[in-house]
């Protein structure tokens, strides 16, 4: 996946290939202290896990969610 931009006002830009080292997005726009947690990330991610519903993906990778900037004490900065 090469990166990608969508929005003007709330950008996302997402980065990396799918079978590379990680997949990722940067999001630029997001207002200053709205509560973001990894776990709420995470319970999307786990809905697409092979055998989750019919539509689900056959691949067996592990999808782990890691905030690496831009929230700190679980609020957005």
């Amino acid at each position: 996946m090469s990166g990608n931009s969508f929005g003007k006002i709330f950008r996302i830009t997402t980065f990396g290939e799918s079978h590379g080292p990680a997949v990722g997005v940067v999001l630029d726009g997001c207002p200053a202290g709205l509560e973001l947690h990894e776990d709420d990330i995470q319970k999307e991610l786990d809905r697409r896990r092979p055998g989750q519903s019919e539509i689900t993906t056959p691949r067996d990778e592990p999808d782990k969610v890691e905030i690496l900037s831009g929230v700190f004490e679980g609020k957005t900065t």
